[in-house]
């Protein structure tokens, strides 16, 4: 696909049969591949995921033409730690977000939280808000360390069930994808809570229940 960029020497990082680590070769691939605003594709503890280096100029645009994904649908955000996540996140949303990290990252749990004023990455959707995750994939949390924050969904074209393998992603979007391999992946989607005005409010049923959520936070 064009909107992938030119095929790079070694298109397919691939991960150790263990998933859970990756070689300083393997991260650095995808680092250049990030760096030059390419879509690659990477493990998470859900589905397989398309994440792009919101920093660069053009590649979040690059991923909304690779996924058909409307701009008004902003992209989530993993980080590597609690840490990293509440240096995007607004101050006033601080302890809300520690309460959920604490007991929930890593983990299937994404939190819209008002954004920090100084992170003006085009995520879509309302420039005001973020959502953010901290994988349980290992590989992607080294991804993250290394580059920062990623802007990352589900690896399927918009309204089609996601890829959960290597053979899937490359029938749905070609050889020029930069794939980090990590197995089969098929766990359940995340929960997506919104915290940006008053209780949290569910936008989306996942591995944890919304009902846990409001114990947590109360």
């Amino acid at each position: 696909m064009d909107n992938l960029g030119e095929p790079a020497p070694t298109a397919h990082a691939r991960a150790p049969r263990s998933a859970n680590t990756l070689s300083i070769d393997e991260l650095d691939r995808a680092r250049v591949a990030l760096a030059g605003a390419r879509v690659i594709a990477v493990p998470t503890d859900t589905v397989y995921g398309l994440c792009v280096d919101p920093s660069v100029p053009g590649a979040t645009r690059a991923l909304f033409l690779v996924k058909q994904r409307p701009e008004t649908v902003a992209l989530p955000v993993m980080v590597a730690d609690l840490a990293a996540a509440l240096a995007l996140a607004d101050p006033t949303a601080h302890h809300a977000l520690t309460q959920l990290g604490t007991r929930y990252w890593p983990g299937a749990l994404t939190v819209v939280v008002p954004r920090a004023s100084g992170f003006l990455a085009d995520l879509g959707g309302s420039p005001a808000t973020i959502g953010l995750r901290v994988s349980a994939c290992a590989p992607l949390r080294a991804l993250c360390r290394l580059v920062g924050p990623l802007a990352v969904s589900s690896a399927n074209t918009h309204g089609s069930p996601p890829c959960t393998t290597v053979a899937e992603l490359r029938s749905s979007f070609g050889e020029a994808l930069v794939v980090v391999d990590g197995g089969r992946c098929a766990g359940s989607v995340s929960t997506v809570v919104d915290l940006t005005d008053g209780p949290p409010r569910l936008l989306r049923s996942g591995a944890i229940a919304l009902e846990e959520i409001e114990l947590a936070l109360a």
